[in-house]
């Protein structure tokens, strides 16, 4: 595959990824960014290994999906004490509340497994088939539709 043609590709897939990634990442656009990068720069050196037996976006989310898992792996918990630079720099109420319109679902979502996650904003965020979904997290069908429906069980609970 040529640069270019990766290039378009990954343009038209852009959006898409970075969403996926961000609902995985629990709304943390920071990661969500680093993953994505970490991704893109993953698929453009394994591009000569795309055979086209997937569409271009499964592929290219499988990869992401586990960069992401990968990042989870290894990720410890970020601690930030009261009187540090981090903890003043925090924005004030106002200034989130137009960033975080979505953050309730977020923290809905980060109450799932990671399967029930992925699954739920695959197929309600991103639109995805569950062949395609199956595809991308490498599982089968019949697992996909169990993980769809015990994550909007879930999520209706925890959104009561």
């Amino acid at each position: 595959m040529s640069p270019e043609r990766f290039i378009d590709l990954v343009r038209a897939e852009q959006e898409s990824l970075r969403r996926f990634l961000l609902a995985l990442c629990d709304g943390n656009s920071a990661e969500a960014d680093d993953i994505a990068q970490d991704s893109l720069v993953r698929a453009y050196v394994s591009s000569g290994s795309f055979l086209g037996l997937s569409k271009f976006s499964t592929w290219l989310f499988r990869i992401a999906y586990n960069c992401y898992l990968d990042n989870k792996r290894k990720k410890r918990p970020d601690t930030i004490s009261a009187d540090s630079k981090q903890a003043l720099d925090i924005q004030s109420i106002d200034e989130t509340d137009s960033t975080f319109r979505y953050q309730r679902l977020y923290m809905a979502l980060e109450l799932l497994s990671e399967k029930e996650k992925a699954v739920i904003v695959l197929h309600y965020f991103e639109d995805r088939s569950i062949k395609e979904i199956a595809s991308i997290l490498q599982i089968p069908a019949g697992t996909v539709k169990y993980h769809l429906s015990i994550g909007r069980n879930h999520l209706k609970e925890i959104l009561k």
